[in-house]
């Protein structure tokens, strides 16, 4: 037993030194990441304005006036959205325009129907409450002398919904086929999803996350090696910039740690 103890050990040991060097830009990466789908999606709706008004005329019979109205909500929610919480100004507003944003779309685009769509989703939404909790952090130590943890419960607990949420992600990526890489990737995926979750190892959990889900990302939606022309490619640039969110959403958690309410916290009790 104390072998598998000690690598864990300099394991957790070799992560923390990533995540010391890494501090002061690890959250602006975070937050480029996470805004990524975001920013993609409001592009397209002004590149494919047209489509976009079209598609939603002809799948709600909504006119022209709704549609374009659609379209303008998520361009400028979006872009507006994405631009605030970049620039960390009014983060707690940005959040709640992008979360209307994604609560709009599952609804216009019949996600709700779709269970991986809708979890994926899910765990976008998880991401932005991290983000939230972020902003929350960075409130509180503008006192001097005030620490910013301690009894800051809605924070403790948006970060715990966060990490739920994120875990989503991964049951859409658990593929059962008899080959060997896949099941260890549905075994690893599986068991660091938990310790996420459940805040147990939590940094070193989430660093070797983004680590597997950047893997899986660019092999699974290389969508920039399909022709233009495809209808494929959209669909796997969707794709990737979404994994491409929750992968800020983790990077967040290994920035922020996992909260009050977690084993790490509680185990400091013990």
């Amino acid at each position: 037993m104390n072998i598998p103890n000690e690598y864990i050990s300099k394991t957790e040991d070799i992560a923390d030194k990533i995540i010391r060097k890494g501090k002061n830009i690890l959250p602006i990466v975070a937050r480029l990441c996470l805004i990524a789908t975001f920013f993609e999606d409001g592009l397209r709706m002004w590149f494919q304005w047209n489509e976009q008004r079209e598609y939603m005329d002809m799948s709600w019979g909504c006119g022209k006036f709704l549609a374009t109205v659609f379209v303008l909500i998520n361009l400028f929610g979006q872009l507006g959205g994405c631009g605030m919480v970049i620039a960390r100004f009014k983060v707690d507003i940005a959040v709640g325009v992008l979360f209307f944003i994604v609560v709009l779309q599952t609804i216009a685009y019949s996600i709700l129907w779709d269970l991986q769509f809708l979890l994926r989703n899910l765990a976008l939404i998880g991401a932005l409450l991290l983000v939230l909790a972020e902003s929350r952090v960075e409130g509180r130590s503008l006192f001097a002398g005030v620490p910013s943890l301690g009894d800051n419960k809605p924070k403790n607990w948006m970060q715990l919904a966060g990490r739920v949420l994120l875990a989503f992600m991964f049951i859409t990526l658990i593929r059962f086929e008899l080959s060997f890489l896949q099941i260890l990737q549905d075994i690893l995926g599986s068991i660091l999803m938990v310790l996420v979750t459940i805040g147990y190892k939590t940094k070193l959990s989430a660093l070797i996350l983004v680590a597997l889900l950047t893997i899986l990302n660019l092999y699974h939606n290389a969508w920039w090696t399909i022709p233009a022309y495809k209808p494929l490619r959209d669909f796997l640039k969707y794709d990737f910039f979404q994994t491409l969110s929750v992968i800020g959403g983790l990077l967040m958690i290994v920035s922020l740690g996992p909260g009050g309410v977690s084993m790490d916290e509680h185990k400091k009790e013990w």
